[in-house]
């Protein structure tokens, strides 16, 4: 039904498959295999498919319902709700893992901004040490210099 529903929706909303394509981000070649029955959009691509067409994703997957039995339950709107649902899902975890890289790359930074400071500090420490040396290197050269 995927594969008759999306051709017929396409063709009415006027969309050619390589429109169609690039609104989705996929290439033409991927809604030929979706029209051809080859293969089935995933979750998150069906709620876009929908959104695309102006329908839903139950109206994709199966026939309208007639209106005496709209209150009835069927498979093809319940692989809608599912769609729908692993859409969220993948959406929530998408965000969660760009929350959890950004944190990891700021803890990242925090430490080599740490690291580059302390870098300084020492090399700053050392410089002064090693000035401290030579100036007390100077008179007690100068001192052995007078007394020979």
């Amino acid at each position: 039904m995927l594969s008759e529903n999306l051709k017929n929706l396409r063709k009415t909303k006027g969309f050619s498959q390589e429109e169609l394509a690039a609104r989705l981000h996929v290439v033409r070649q991927t809604v030929s295999k979706w029209e051809k029955g080859r293969s089935v959009p995933d979750a998150e691509l069906l709620v876009r498919l929908a959104e695309e067409l102006d329908t839903t994703p139950a109206a994709l997957l199966g026939p309208e319902l007639p209106p005496e039995t709209e209150g009835s339950s069927t498979t093809a709107e319940q692989l809608g709700r599912i769609a729908e649902q692993l859409a969220v899902k993948n959406r929530r975890a998408r965000r969660i893992w760009k929350i959890a890289a950004g944190v990891l790359i700021a803890f990242a930074a925090v430490n080599l901004l740490l690291i580059l400071l302390n870098f300084a500090a020492f090399r700053s420490f050392t410089t002064e040490a090693e000035i401290t040396a030579e100036n007390q290197a100077v008179p007690a050269a100068e001192a052995s210099f007078q007394t020979s």
